[in-house]
């Protein structure tokens, strides 16, 4: 078998969503290694990033909520909330829902780092977008969020 047997021409869904996987895993561990060059302003890291923005998004919430939000195991989760408070980003509060299970959320230093961090990641982004459409992106995300749904099931704990 040649090389090109292997690779055929992509034409059916499934080489092309192919296609796809074997962009996003470069394209996450580049804008990762971005961010972290980047927010030394702020000293963030991308998991305190990621969980800092989760709270900003959608204001407090549990480690649990935040793990399955991101499909990431709730003890990394923990860590980086861990070390966001430690830095007095984010606060534990009492939950009226459950006794054992904290919400976290954002102090005001939290709120501040986060959003320089997000108004600098989106001046970098103008640049990158630049030809798309708004159809093409929406075409993307349409795409991603599919796949997303599609491997929802997956236990990350």
């Amino acid at each position: 078998m040649t090389e090109k047997d292997h690779n055929p021409a992509p034409n059916e869904p499934a080489d092309r969503l192919a296609e796809v996987f074997d962009l996003v895993g470069p394209l996450y561990r580049r804008a990762q290694r971005k961010v972290e060059q980047d927010a030394p302003i702020e000293g963030l890291s991308v998991g305190v990033r990621a969980v800092l923005n989760m709270l900003c998004e959608h204001g407090p919430m549990t480690v649990p909520q935040m793990g399955r939000a991101q499909a990431l195991s709730r003890q990394f989760v923990q860590r980086m909330i861990n070390d966001a408070a430690a830095r007095n980003l984010v606060e534990f509060v009492p939950n009226p829902a459950h006794k054992r299970s904290s919400l976290i959320r954002l102090t005001e230093e939290g709120r501040a780092a986060i959003i320089a961090v997000i108004d600098r990641e989106r001046a970098v982004l103008r640049q990158a977008g630049g030809d798309l459409s708004d159809t093409e992106i929406a075409a993307c995300i349409r795409v991603l969020s599919h796949l997303l749904r599609f491997l929802d099931h997956v236990d990350v704990d």
